[in-house]
């Protein structure tokens, strides 16, 4: 499958690009005098094996207080934790072949504004020689929910779904509700959205085709919500609010989050895989 997966990398990379400019758009548009924010982007390389990508990250802007759109693509061999746990999920041959390759976006951001929520979307394409699979998914995270919000968010998610399968949103909606609630605390992190791994319907044109719809939602269905709520008035005790939910996410993230797991174990950049972490959060 070289070919397969040389086109979803540059794919995500595109996707990549296109966010970080569509981000520094809405800087550029946001409240204030402050100059408006720019990413600082590094190139990460994986410790061992092979592959690296590209940490994007802005800090200190006008709308987004911290946000990261990363970008990899790495291969190699499994380490034996992250082997064993992909032969625990069924996936053919892992136990036997180690060898991986995998390439992704993901996108976490964090504002200013405790008004506008905090997002988070991924896609990515994973590659053993027994298997190959897509999987991703994006939710809202707000502080302070606006129904009117949650609802354009998830009525684009569904749009994006409803385009290749009627049955995707209700099923990865309900994957979203199950993966990012938090156990310990008794409660999702955020409003939802939708989530999927796994993802090998036999027809790779068409699940790739899928997973590219869900990474394209993601800025008509944040970007309007962002830009709607950047300049809202807000309080201290607004600010109380968004540190304390911040804890929550930065909680689920070092916890129970898979991606955050498998960068860790793979040797990727500590840095990339940590970078959904918000830059402030408080716990009570």
């Amino acid at each position: 499958m070289e070919q397969e997966r040389s086109t979803a990398a540059a794919w995500f990379r595109s996707l990549r690009d296109r966010i970080v400019a569509a981000f520094e758009g809405l800087e550029d548009r946001g409240p204030g005098e402050a100059t408006a924010g720019r990413f600082d982007v590094t190139p990460t390389t994986r410790a061992e094996d092979g592959g690296g990508g590209l940490m994007s990250v802005m800090r200190g802007g006008r709308v987004f207080e911290k946000v990261g759109v990363n970008w990899s693509e790495v291969h190699g061999t499994l380490a034996p934790r992250a082997q064993a746990a992909m032969a625990s999920r069924g996936v053919p041959g892992i136990d036997r072949d180690p060898r991986f390759w995998a390439s992704g976006i993901s996108l976490v951001a964090h504002m200013q504004n405790p008004q506008a929520p905090a997002v988070h979307m991924n896609t990515r394409m994973f590659w053993t020689p027994g298997a190959w699979w897509f999987g991703g998914g994006a939710d809202l995270n707000p502080c302070i929910e606006y129904p009117a919000d949650t609802a354009h968010f998830h009525a684009t998610l569904r749009a994006a779904c409803d385009t290749h399968d009627s049955g995707y949103y209700d099923r990865f909606k309900a994957w979203a509700d199950d993966y990012f609630f938090i156990p310990h605390r008794g409660r999702a992190r955020g409003v939802g959205g939708i989530f999927f791994d796994d993802l090998n319907t036999g027809d790779w044109q068409a699940d790739f085709a899928f997973t590219r719809a869900v990474g394209e939602a993601v800025l008509p269905a944040f970007l309007p919500l962002a830009e709607a709520r950047m300049a809202q008035p807000f309080t201290d005790a607004d600010r109380d609010t968004q540190l304390i939910h911040r804890g929550l996410y930065a909680e689920y993230n070092l916890v129970y989050d898979r991606g955050t797991k498998f960068g860790l174990e793979t040797g990727h950049n500590a840095d990339a895989v940590l970078m959904s972490l918000p830059p402030l959060a408080k716990w009570v």
